[in-house]
């Protein structure tokens, strides 16, 4: 094992022993890696992580034996108060009895609130993913949240089978290769309304606009395509942007732009090893063709987010194959390059996996992230890393030195 992952293991360790010491001053570089509980022979994965009213951490992820094919996958969360140098004891978050719960996802809007969106997978399928929510007035307290009311979110796109027929036939122009007979069976799906309406899922929390109006990504995995659900009063309604199509483009996380566009950043989900992009102008409701980066992606969930310095960070496996490397990256120009990189954690033995970040700014300007850690024979756990910008800056040499 290189010197660079064993300083991720030593991180861990002393991190576990009662949390790493903070740095006094702002300026400073630093990097704090937590396990939220032991690993276990146990599937932990597809963390989300927020920041509550009062200040306290919520991250919540989904465990069982499997994932949609295991009865028994519940959501589950942890809290960590202000000043707490640990996690406390895991807790169920929502269980549908007899049912997969996947893919979490966590929001805490203006108000204080704490939202929840989770898919219920019906028949073992992604196909068959049912989206539901649940809504506490308070997103702080100790232990599960007190749920005051929930439901089916229901999605119902318009014009999805002609925008999908459109977006299979730029295809070809885009270079990528796909078998002609599964273009024709997925045209003919698109004009389903059970498959339109089934199989949305979310993964990266909602992004809140100066307008207010909240945006929350949405993808399937029946079309390998997403959408936005928007709601211009705070969740009491939803209506659907136009779909994200342009063959596996899935995980959509949102930035907005200083100008108001805003740019979706999408795991790769077929041809390709690169990240997916398209940008929409007036504020979620259309998006242009989605293109192909020059971002590594090797098929993993990505997340992206403005910090308040106005610089953009992104988080992802820059690898085109694997998920032994998650690293963090900054941009100065909105996204337009990515100049600044680091690891948070990299095993060249390509054994251990670190995947599906989720990342936010809290209040204190400090950065969280909260992804998945694979590693064999302990079993899995989630990671939570709590950095600044300094550190990402500080660049790899640093992270090579005594």
């Amino acid at each position: 094992m290189n010197r660079s992952c064993c300083l991720l293991n030593l991180a861990l360790t002393l991190a576990c022993a009662g949390g790493l010491a903070s740095t006094t001053r702002a300026e400073e570089p630093f990097l704090e890696l937590q396990e939220v509980f032991p690993p276990e022979p146990i599937h932990n994965h597809s963390s989300c992580i927020v920041e509550c009213a009062d200040g306290s951490l919520l991250v919540t992820w989904y465990r069982g034996s499997g994932e949609r094919t295991a009865d028994d996958v519940q959501i589950f969360g942890a809290r960590k108060p202000v000043g707490a140098s640990a996690w406390q004891d895991r807790f169920v978050m929502a269980d549908t009895p007899d049912y997969p719960d996947c893919n979490p996802v966590t929001f805490v809007p203006p108000n204080g609130s704490l939202w929840l969106f989770y898919p219920t997978i019906l028949d073992h399928r992604w196909e068959g993913a049912l989206l539901k929510y649940h809504v506490s007035d308070r997103s702080e307290g100790e232990g599960p949240p007190s749920w005051s009311r929930g439901g089916v979110l229901h999605v119902t796109p318009t014009g999805f089978g002609d925008a999908y027929r459109a977006a299979m036939a730029r295809v070809e122009d885009l270079g990528l290769r796909v078998k002609p007979e599964l273009v024709t069976l997925m045209n003919q799906r698109a004009d389903d309304e059970l498959y339109q309406r089934l199989g949305w899922m979310p993964r990266v929390r909602p992004l809140v606009l100066p307008s207010g109006r909240w945006l929350l990504p949405l993808y399937t995995d029946t079309f390998s395509a997403s959408i936005i659900a928007i709601s211009d009063d705070e969740g009491r309604s939803w209506h659907f942007s136009a779909p994200l199509i342009g063959y596996g483009n899935i995980q959509p996380a949102l930035v907005r732009r200083d100008d108001g566009g805003i740019v979706a950043y999408m795991r790769n989900n077929g041809p390709g090893e690169s990240v997916c992009v398209s940008r929409s102008l007036d504020d979620g409701e259309t998006w242009s063709p989605v293109e192909r980066s020059d971002i590594p992606n090797p098929g993993t969930s990505v997340d992206a987010i403005r910090l308040e310095s106005g610089r953009w960070a992104l988080v992802s496996n820059d690898t085109v194959k694997g998920r032994h490397s998650l690293a963090i990256a900054l941009s100065d120009d909105e996204g337009e390059t990515w100049p600044h990189r680091r690891h948070l954690a990299v095993d060249p033995d390509e054994i251990q996996a670190f995947h599906y970040p989720t990342i936010l700014q809290a209040r204190d300007g400090s950065i969280h992230v909260s992804y998945t850690h694979g590693r064999r024979p302990e079993g899995s756990t989630i990671v939570h890393a709590r950095l600044n910008e300094a550190w990402i800056l500080r660049g790899e040499a640093a992270q090579a030195s005594p």
